[in-house]
């Protein structure tokens, strides 16, 4: 299985997106994709409204728990196609953080799986994100 390129500096532009779905218009045995965006929030916490979430990975063991996330996903779904992109460094309330992609020949598969790969994301990858907030203070980011 090769490598597949996961991190991304800063936010997961529309455009990088659009490109990624424009490229899955030649493959004819897909019949469903879905899309999973991730989007930083302005959360409220004890009064400090969030700007921006700083993330920073452990790049050589997430890299290897995203090949496993891959795997799984491949053995687990009747999948066609499945990229995942994650940023790096600051990215700004409103902007997208994650980026999970799904294709397969049936709607359900993809439903499926794409809310089994989040999950995965969230609980297996050292991705740390860093609250930045509008006051210049910070706090460390639990995934729920």
């Amino acid at each position: 299985m090769s490598e597949k390129t996961v991190f991304i500096q800063g936010a997961i532009s529309s455009e990088f997106i659009a490109q990624a779905i424009a490229k899955h218009q030649s493959k004819h045995t897909i019949g469903a994709h879905n899309i999973f965006l991730g989007q930083v929030r302005a959360d409220d916490i004890e009064g400090n409204v969030v700007k921006a979430i700083e993330y920073s990975a452990y790049e050589e063991m997430a890299d290897e728990a995203m090949a496993i996330i891959r795997e799984k996903a491949f053995a687990q779904f009747d999948l066609v196609c499945m990229h995942i992109y994650h940023s790096l460094g600051e990215v700004k309330a409103g902007e997208i953080c994650l980026f999970v992609f799904v294709s397969a020949t049936s709607r359900k598969q993809v439903y499926e799986a794409t809310e089994t790969i989040v999950n995965w994301i969230k609980t297996e990858v050292p991705i740390f994100g860093k609250e930045l907030f509008e006051n210049s203070t910070f706090t460390w980011k639990k995934n729920t």
